[in-house]
Parts: structure tokens; sequence; C-alpha cells
């Protein structure tokens, strides 16, 4: 490890602790190395404008961030709840059923788990407050919980950006989600069964079933969403990238012809607070792309892979290892920063150990999941304490037994690799 370095990691563990925002700790983490190391920060900028030039995969991230929105400003996320409280809502527990039923479905429209909270989470969790029969402790955690749902089910948002730095395809990271994703709403759900009759929650008047084709048929056209997507990619009519364009431009279609329930001034919002989301995480994409360089320059990838081989680490024991090591950085780190600066210093020994990257790139991106609700940093607790001014001391103490399945349901997924692989095999893929 050379001074330049110690001086990089300095800047940027200082700048972290005082509380500056983490892309611009890693920019200038990065400029003080090349500085250090008499490197013209020129550099930076080259590094930065071919890793954007290189990388088209990376216009998939506004794209699916407009579709997130134009769902929410919409009346889409309402048509879709009522679908939900129609099919599910009967049962003990019903609304709590709902909420992880409407994230699942959510989720393959939006890929972000930050919009799936502040969009139908928000809507979810006055209804279930309302009601009577929930704390509202309960309908924020519960709501926080399923929301790591949305970026595991197809489109991803944080499997977009694991493509990046793992030359991983898209289109068998996407199939690869989608029973970890629904394996996800299971286990929340059976939570939610097992806190319902051990409080006594009570039972909602159930929408008659009469009324279910009429609810269905309002949320048809939504629902076929992630239908389109799928088949775009795996039909080969378009890549991720242009399927995220389809995926934003059915919503706008959906939103202002179909449902008629978006004005040009709204859409002239949403553009803008898509481009204001977009800038955030451009900024931490470009840092994590100069940081890399960084690392690289160093060789501690390399260094890092044969150090493992030459311990001769079971690939299992590996897996674990750095799960948990995920699972502890998620308390202090955004998964962004994860998957951009954390992951690839993993991926060569992933490689000499033989471990499929399609496998480890779904188990990386549900252990970042599942940080986002981890205390104490756990960003969707924010966004959930933000829109609802539900206080967060009552989130995060009803969050932990949500929290227990979810990893349970992660050590399950490390151990039995088919859950993720069994799809994208069944579709040609070798790896």
């Amino acid at each position: 490890m050379t001074i330049e370095f110690v001086f990089c990691l300095a800047t940027l563990f200082f700048l972290a602790g005082i509380g500056a925002p983490i892309a611009y700790s890693i920019l200038l983490a990065s400029f003080v190395y090349l500085a250090a190391g008499g490197q013209g920060v020129g550099i930076a900028g080259k590094v930065l404008m071919d890793g954007l030039y290189q990388s088209f995969i990376l216009l998939a991230v506004p794209l699916f961030i407009i579709a997130a929105n134009i769902m929410n400003a919409g009346t889409i996320s309402e048509r879709l709840l009522q679908f939900c409280v129609a099919a599910v809502g009967r049962f003990r527990g019903g609304l709590g059923h709902v909420n992880v039923v409407a994230s699942l479905i959510f989720s393959g429209m939006s890929g972000s788990a930050v919009a799936d909270a502040a969009g139908i989470g928000k809507i979810i969790i006055e209804m279930m407050t309302r009601s009577g029969h929930y704390t509202k402790g309960y309908a924020a955690a519960i709501t926080a919980a399923s929301a790591t749902i949305g970026p595991i089910i197809p489109p991803s948002i944080p499997m977009v950006l694991y493509a990046l730095v793992s030359n991983t395809s898209i289109g068998y990271l996407f199939l690869g989600g989608i029973l970890p994703g629904i394996f996800m709403g299971a286990v929340l759900m059976a939570m939610n069964t097992y806190l319902s009759h051990r409080r006594g929650f009570l039972v909602e008047d159930p929408v008659p079933l009469r009324d279910l084709p009429r609810h269905t048929a309002n949320a048809f056209p939504a629902l076929l969403m992630p239908a389109i997507l799928l088949y775009g990619i795996y039909g080969g009519i378009t890549t991720p990238t242009e399927a995220a364009a389809v995926a934003a431009f059915y919503a706008l279609l959906l939103a202002s012809l179909f449902y008629r329930a978006l004005s040009i001034r709204a859409l002239y919002g949403i553009l803008v607070d898509s481009a204001r989301s977009s800038a955030a995480v451009g900024i931490v994409i470009g840092g994590a792309l100069i940081l890399n360089y960084v690392v690289a320059s160093e060789n501690i990838p390399n260094m890092m892979a044969r150090t493992l081989v030459g311990l001769d680490v079971h690939p299992l024991v590996f897996l674990l290892g750095v799960n948990v090591l995920f699972l502890l950085l998620g308390c202090v780190l955004d998964a962004t920063t994860i998957i951009l600066v954390i992951i690839p210093l993993f991926l060569p020994t992933c490689r000499e150990l033989g471990i499929d990257l399609v496998h480890f790139g779904v188990v990386a991106v549900v252990n970042c999941m599942i940080g986002l609700i981890t205390p104490p940093y756990g960003i969707l607790l924010f966004v959930i304490n933000a829109v609802t001014r539900i206080p967060l001391l009552e989130i995060i103490g009803e969050i932990w037994a949500f929290l227990g399945v979810l990893i349970v349901a992660l050590l399950v997924l490390i151990m039995v690799p088919d859950i993720v692989l069994w799809l994208p095999r069944l579709l040609g893929y070798h790896g």
C-alpha cells in the first residue's frame, strides 16, 4: 500500500466521518491520491468520461427513475393498490399482505426501493393507520421491509450498476432476481401473518369477490408493464437500456392518455425531480469510477484474490464472510456505494473460486437492500420518517422482526444458488 493510497483512505474516512456526502468524499479522496502521486487532475476527467461513454447501460438508470416517478404521480399506484386490497385484503393482517403484494407488483415497474417507499408506501401507510387496526410503527416497518423487494424483481437500478462493474448480463441478472424477490415477499407475508395472529389484529372488511374483476381490469394495463419489459429483453426485441425507455414511455402513455391523470405541469415537475435524482446517482457513479481507477492502480483486487485463494477458502465460506461484511457496511453506507466501490474488490476472487457472478450479484443486491432498513443508517427508515412524520424510534422498534426474516431469506439464497439461477438457466444461461 503506497503513501498516496494511505492519504486517500484517510481523506475518505475523515470526510465521511464529519458527515460529508459520500459522493463528494469519494471524489475529494481520489483527487488527493492523484495529487499526492504527482498525477494531473485531468486523469480523473478522462477516467470519468471513458467510464460514462463506454457504459451505454447507464442510460437505463434515469429512465427507470422517470418511469417510477410517473407511476407515483398518476393514479396508477392507487389502481394497483385497489387491486391488491381486493385480492389479499380479506385475511387477518390483510393490509400488511396488501403492502407486500403491492411492493411485489410495483417493483416490476420502478426498480427503486426509495420510489416504492415514498410513493405507494406512503399511501398504504395512511390506509393502515386510518383503519385503526395497526400501529404507526408497524405500518411504517412493514412498508420499509417490503420496499426492499423493489430492486430485486426486474427492472432493478442496483442490478444495472452491478452489471456495470462486473460485465455481467443484465438480462440474466433480471431473471435471477424474480424468484428471490417472490421468496422475500413470501417470508414477509409469513411474518405478517404470525404477528397479526399474535397481536390480534382485526380483519378488514373484505372487498366483495364480484368486484375483483373490475379492480383487475382497472389495474391490468399497469400490470402489463413487467411483462412488456421482460418480453422485450428476452425476446431479443430491445436491449435493457431500450427496455428502460419503453418502460418510461409506457408509463407516460398510461398516466397521460389512458388514465388521464397527468398534466403538462405535473410532467414538468416529474422530469425536474427525475433529473435531480439521476444527478445524485450520477455523482456517486462518477466518484466510484475514479476511485475504482485508484484501487486498480494499487492492484488491490488482484492482491485480495491471490491472498484469499492462497488461503484455500471454500467458496461457501467466502460467500458467507463477504455477506456478513456487506451487512455490516449496510449499516453505515448506502447501497450504491457498496455496489460501485466495495463489490468490485471481491469480483476477481469470485472468478478464481468459481463463484457464479449472477448468483453473487443477486445475493449482493439483496444484501444491500437489507442494509436499507438496517439501523442506524437505513435510508428507507429515514425516507418513511420524512414522508409520514412517524417517529424514527417507533419504526426501528418494529423493524427487527422483518429484518430478521429477510436475513434468513438471504442465508437461504446463499446456500441454495438454484433459487437464483433456475430461471436464467431455463432461458439459456450457462455461467
